[in-house]
């Protein structure tokens, strides 16, 4: 009976590269990398990745992207601590200035998609500048910091040994997953992928699956940026430059294609759980932090190669 590789990589590939990299990285480095303290902060460093990519990766589900992603998460990050700060209480603030406000963010950029009918890339990457411009203006390019204890501690402190980062993309995690495997919105979106021209022939609304998953995509931006500014004890203008590519490489390394319809939100978890397993190992071997941008561009274009490649195989 002949293997069928094209499986097997689809079912344990992303999971056969993080166990690969802690071996390497323990072999590296046994008397730090394995630490439980540092797994922790392998763990903690990821939550955030992992909330944006999952986002990024219900874009990225119906042959889409969103080059956005980091933009909202500084204007979110911005807005909620304006509100704390000007006095709103924390709960309304993070409800309204991430959640809300990343929603309404990710409706713009579902929205434009539709009316224009242009790639969802040129979209994003127009309002990844226009958002960003909006975060420096409100902000006049300063970061704003002065929250209640109950912020910082409630998002970004610990529940026993877990840090509360690490929880909040667990529980996104799970309700993700949900609706990608039990509900027929999630069913849609993978057949919207799969083939656009398939799916509007059998009743589904392309257009509000897309305003959909956009939003989807600005809500998760939106709580990363709250807790990020609760982890940073400030909001600041620049913050998730570059974010884009951690979360693309983390749902593409995941098992995610571009080409739309395929991959899962345990691998994207697991994905951005290796980009962090990167940054955290080049960091213990002293690796200059310029190098992991080689890594994660080179780990983006391998990924695509290999599952076009894989693709284009028969059985």
């Amino acid at each position: 009976m002949r293997l069928d590789y094209k499986s097997i990589w689809q079912k344990y590939g992303t999971l056969g590269i993080f166990i690969l990299l802690v071996i390497i990285l323990g072999i590296l480095s046994p008397q730090y990398f394995l630490t439980v303290n540092n797994l922790i902060q392998v763990a903690l460093q990821g939550a955030i990745t992992i909330i944006i990519a999952l986002g990024e990766f219900f874009t990225i589900l119906i042959a889409g992207i969103d080059l956005s992603v980091g933009s909202v998460v500084a204007l979110t990050g911005m807005i909620t601590a304006k509100m704390m700060v000007a006095g709103v209480p924390v709960f309304w603030a993070v409800l309204i200035g991430g959640v809300l406000v990343g929603g309404i963010l990710g409706a713009i950029n579902g929205s434009l998609v539709n009316i224009t009918n242009l790639h969802p890339f040129i979209i994003t990457l127009g309002t990844q500048a226009i958002f960003r411009g909006i975060t420096l203006i409100i902000s006049d390019a300063r970061p704003v910091f002065g929250f209640p204890k109950s912020f910082t501690e409630g998002l970004a402190g610990w529940l026993g040994p877990i840090p509360i980062p690490v929880l909040i993309a667990i529980a996104m995690a799970l309700i993700l997953n949900f609706i990608t495997t039990k509900t027929k919105f999630g069913r849609n979106v993978y057949a919207l992928g799969g083939n656009s021209q398939a799916a509007w022939f059998s009743g589904i609304n392309i257009k509000l699956h897309t305003l959909m998953v956009f939003i989807i995509s600005g809500i998760c931006s939106g709580i990363a940026g709250v807790v990020m500014t609760a982890r940073l004890g400030a909001a600041e203008p620049l913050a998730g430059i570059g974010f884009e590519t951690f979360a693309i490489a983390s749902a593409i390394i995941g098992g995610a294609s571009f080409f739309g319809g395929k991959g899962k939100v345990s691998g994207v978890f697991v994905g951005g759980l290796i980009i962090s397993v990167i940054n955290n190992g080049l960091n213990i071997l002293n690796v200059e932090t310029y190098y992991q941008q080689v890594v994660m561009g080179a780990l983006i274009i391998g990924a695509v190669a290999f599952d076009k490649l894989l693709a284009t195989r028969k059985g």
